[in-house]
């Protein structure tokens, strides 16, 4: 999916391109520029400035207000509305960073490039197609898969709820 996110939504940005999606974002767009490039490019706005959410919906932009706190809850939220997987391939998956492609990369091209311990302790990394930043499942995989793991709970409880 496309997403242009508003500069409250950094970290959720993240964990979207993390998932696959295609998410613009910075901090410095003013409102009038988020829903200028939803328009053109087809992005669907995210935001937690109700006034934004207004904006837009009058402009028929398609648009999401963030009302979640955890990321687990705002990840639930978009993963409901959306229909997407809250799962992580690699494959599919953007840089959280700057938003391009990542791809797979051996480790002897990395090496100057990463602390020592991680190359003896990882096989498989990842390289941005654009910024050249290196990834790995390091030891905050388990934050993430964890994460990952509440946002699908608590789809599943809402589901649940619904289906009652």
């Amino acid at each position: 999916m496309r997403f242009i996110a508003d500069g409250m939504l950094g970290k959720l940005t993240r964990w979207l391109r993390m998932l696959g999606h295609d998410v613009k974002y910075s901090s410095e767009l003013g409102d009038k520029r988020l829903i200028e490039i939803a328009k053109t490019e087809g992005r669907i706005l995210l935001t937690r400035d109700l006034e934004l959410y207004h904006q837009a919906t009058v402009q028929r932009v398609d648009s999401f207000l963030v009302e979640e706190e955890t990321e687990a809850e705002k990840l639930a939220a978009l993963a409901k509305r959306f229909g997407f997987k809250l799962e992580i391939d690699i494959a599919l998956s953007r840089c959280p960073k700057c938003n391009a492609g990542i791809r797979t990369i051996a480790k002897e091209k990395v090496l100057e490039r990463i602390p020592n311990k991680t190359a003896s302790n990882y096989e498989e990394f990842w390289e941005c197609d654009n910024c050249n930043q290196v990834y790995w499942r390091g030891a905050h995989w388990k934050r993430i898969d964890k994460t990952l793991k509440e946002a699908q709970q608590i789809l599943e409880k809402r589901e649940n709820q619904e289906s009652k």
